[in-house]
């Protein structure tokens, strides 16, 4: 995603589109301004410690990094200058930033706002929650290691336009990656005057370089607008003048917010969209989308034994949670990297495909599995358990199925579920007061290194505490593989060894169901990513 961290979920939490009040009439009238929605608040835009959708959706359309995807889901110029293939044995990259790229307050970018935001991302003082992102760049390793200073990541800048980047080895996926929200500059001179703190905390204290900029957002509110940037180095491109945004939880709303003219881009799901998938307006946008539940494996926590997480895995039914609980196409989840991330070159096999195991419930085998792991957990009396997500109704409506599967069909038991606004949800799941976490994982880029990497030991993006020295040896041998035979053998061997020690729980392939105004078009829907509306137009 998230990081991708992500913090939406369910399907109904990708695409951004939101509208302030009274802009359905403005909609009719004025076919530059364009009303989009978000499934949940935006908190902030400092992408050096935060990893969200409606963070990473808005700073798609704000910002840009050394590239940018296009229509294809390709890297395409943006602040470079072009594509860059690497020298000295594919570990280095040089990169000249344009000559014409501003910031929206005018200030030039220059190479070294590059270097300055990837050092923070990677300086523990910050917080930094998407540092694994940047394994294989030299150094990345041994600064999450704590064995050497954030300052010695392998990013210099040469000069105000030149900047080197240097890898520890081959990344085959390096022009793919660096496209992600987390790779983008930020102003060094602007963030150094507001402060580290403030940076990113609301549209005073934000500033970007892509083809928008964020006005009336505090930071709390709900709603907020982007404007045309002036500076744009390539404002001829856009064809809009302005976005609304605004917070959408429930579908059901968002459809009636579309039939009245103020969303042009609606995200459905559930029982809404189930009841629309005739409808002419729907449309159906491939993700590389997988929704599972973090199963807290701390030590001390009940379901650090192996056999109850299994036990709870295989009672689940996945196909009465998506037929009859999601009931708009999404698709139970077999394996933890989604259908259509990725190709294996080996085999020429779909990856999630060829690494599946059945979804078929088993209350026999899983009775049997939860009786054994009580006794090796010395468990007496009831258990409790608590499932933890957001405050979206797909989420709650996923949290209750889980809870009565469990509650049902597992002796000495009893789940309770909370679902909480975003920053409580967060606070508590960072803390670890949880055994069981609503999350899922939207592909950054389209490989399958992308999802089983985050789930490393001290990953991070892994607070469920999965760790598994087997796991970790051939996610960290596939990282440096020189050929594709040994890439892609590691990545099946991981995939398949995640699956048997139950690292987490998949539930669901998401399918994102919009109901998009006929009028619209351009828009950037990618598969491992997020949507770009920057090229998007109204027609009259």
């Amino acid at each position: 995603m998230k990081k991708i961290k992500l913090f939406l979920a369910g399907v109904a939490t990708f695409i951004t589109v939101v509208v302030l009040s009274g802009c359905g009439t403005q909609n009719q009238s004025n076919k530059r301004t364009l009303n989009l929605m978000q499934t949940s608040e935006l908190t902030t835009l400092d992408n050096t410690n935060q990893a969200t959708l409606p963070e990473f959706n808005t700073l798609t359309n704000i910002s840009e990094g050394l590239y940018r995807l296009n229509s294809n889901d390709q890297p395409a110029p943006a602040m470079a200058t072009k594509l860059v293939k690497p020298t000295d044995n594919g570990k280095k990259y040089v990169f000249h930033i344009r000559k014409n790229a501003k910031w929206s307050n005018g200030d030039p970018v220059k190479a070294e706002d590059f270097e300055f935001a990837w050092k923070r991302a990677m300086n523990p003082a910050n917080n930094p929650v998407y540092t694994y992102i940047f394994s294989g760049i030299k150094n990345a390793d041994a600064i999450m290691a704590n064995k050497k200073s954030y300052k010695t990541l392998g990013i210099r800048a040469t000069g105000d336009r030149t900047l080197v980047i240097t890898l520890d080895h081959p990344m085959t996926y390096f022009n793919k990656l660096i496209a992600m929200p987390v790779f983008m500059p930020q102003d060094k001179s602007f963030v150094t005057k507001v402060g580290v703190k403030k940076y990113g905390t609301n549209a005073k204290n934000t500033v970007s370089n892509g083809a928008f900029k964020i006005t009336k957002w505090t930071g709390t509110n709900d709603s907020y607008q982007l404007v045309r940037n002036p500076y744009y180095w390539d404002k001829k491109s856009i064809k809009l003048d302005r976005i609304n945004y605004k917070t959408v939880k429930d579908p059901n709303t968002a459809h009636n917010l579309f039939q009245s003219d103020k969303l042009d881009d609606a995200t459905i799901s559930g029982v809404t969209a189930k009841s629309l998938q005739k409808n002419k307006d729907l449309k159906r946008v491939p993700k590389a989308w997988t929704y599972y539940l973090q199963v807290n494996q701390k030590s001390g926590q009940p379901l650090a034994n192996q056999k109850l997480r299994e036990a709870i895995s295989l009672l689940i039914n996945r196909n009465e949670l998506t037929k009859k609980v999601l009931s708009d196409g999404s698709e139970p989840a077999s394996s933890f990297v989604s259908p259509k991330t990725s190709v294996d070159p080996i085999t020429g096999r779909d990856f999630s495909q060829e690494t599946s195991t059945s979804v078929e419930p088993n209350l026999q085998k899983a009775k049997r599995l939860w009786n054994q792991g009580r006794k090796e957990a010395k468990i007496s009396g009831t258990l409790k358990l608590s499932i933890i997500g957001d405050d979206q109704d797909v989420t709650r409506n996923v949290a209750q199925f889980v809870q009565g599967q469990i509650n049902q069909n597992l002796p000495n038991v009893k789940v309770n579920i909370s679902n909480l606004p975003d920053k409580a949800y967060q606070n508590r799941r960072t803390n670890g007061q949880w055994q069981l976490s609503q999350w899922y994982w939207l592909a950054d880029f389209a490989d399958p290194i992308n999802y089983l990497g985050i789930l490393t030991t001290n990953n991070t993006m892994n607070p469920g505490h999965f760790s598994d020295k087997t796991y970790d040896r051939l996610v960290a041998s596939a990282k440096k593989a020189d050929n594709q035979t040994d890439y892609w053998r590691d990545l099946r061997q991981a995939e398949k060894r995640l699956q048997k020690l139950t690292g987490v729980i998949p539930l669901y392939y998401v399918k994102e169901d919009h109901l998009v105004n006929p009028k619209l078009s351009g828009v950037e829907y990618h598969v491992a990513g997020f949507a770009d509306y920057t090229r998007s137009r109204l027609a009259k």
